[in-house]
């Protein structure tokens, strides 16, 4: 399987390498992804297991999400 999300990878990374990970994360609750710069700042630090934890976001809603997406999950 060739889509792989890694939960503590960078936001910016997990974007650059599945350019649809950015719309499955707007979907989960994670709007300031998608602002004019964040990806290429708080994206090259921020990992999906950080923000999830800052947004208040269910790592495991995260996890089957994306898995329903088709992405094995890397704890």
């Amino acid at each position: 399987m060739d889509k792989v999300l890694d939960m503590n990878q960078t936001v910016y990374e997990l974007c650059s390498s599945h350019p649809d990970a950015m719309e499955i994360m707007l979907e989960l609750g994670f709007k300031n992804i998608a602002e004019p710069g964040m990806l290429q700042t708080a994206g090259r630090f921020m990992t999906l297991a950080k923000g999830a934890k800052m947004k208040k976001i269910d790592p495991e809603l995260i996890k089957s999400t994306f898995r329903s997406k088709g992405y094995a999950i890397i704890e």
